[in-house]
């Protein structure tokens, strides 16, 4: 499996762009995956759902299938958060996991830039962005991509891994 990484701040837009490159590798025939970190508390299940029950009564795991999708919810109950490499062997085999944050892991990433949100540019500090991704022009040693041209950006990302031309 491939992996490549978006990382940005809050309000970048890593979330938009990813949305629209998912349908441009798809269309290629990749089978893709993608894994987010949240910085905050979330929660995939519904309150008052036997699932939520299950899991609030103290389950460590609670796996829930249709005929449709399964989705194994996981408390670590007080545990380490897992990294990245221990999150990914949870994911079938694909072509390509895109990954959604873990800003600070050692893996090819495009920083998504958006000056307006008011932070500082993050590849200064990060050997691991190999390109930014910006609704500006920026002064950088890095390629610059269109923030809001995904073809552009699915291809640069196809070529730094080998998948295309």
């Amino acid at each position: 499996m491939k992996i490549f990484g978006f990382a940005g701040y809050s309000g970048s837009g890593k979330t938009t762009l990813i949305e629209k490159l998912i349908p441009l590798f798809t269309a290629r025939g990749l089978k893709v995956s993608l894994i987010k970190h949240a910085h905050h508390t979330f929660d995939v299940d519904t309150p008052g759902k036997d699932s939520y029950r299950h899991r609030h009564a103290g389950c460590t795991e609670v796996l829930v299938t249709s005929s449709r999708r399964w989705v194994l919810m996981h408390e670590l109950r007080g545990e380490a958060e897992p990294d990245l490499n221990q999150q990914l062997v949870h994911l079938s085999p694909c072509d390509l996991v895109l990954v959604e944050g873990f800003k600070h892991d050692p893996i090819p990433k495009i920083e998504v830039y958006r000056a307006g949100v008011g932070e500082p540019l993050l590849h200064p500090n990060d050997p691991n962005i190999v390109a930014v991704a910006s609704d500006a022009a920026l002064e950088t040693r890095l390629p610059l991509l269109d923030l809001n041209n995904p073809t552009q950006v699915a291809a640069f990302v196809l070529k730094h891994l080998g998948l295309g031309t």
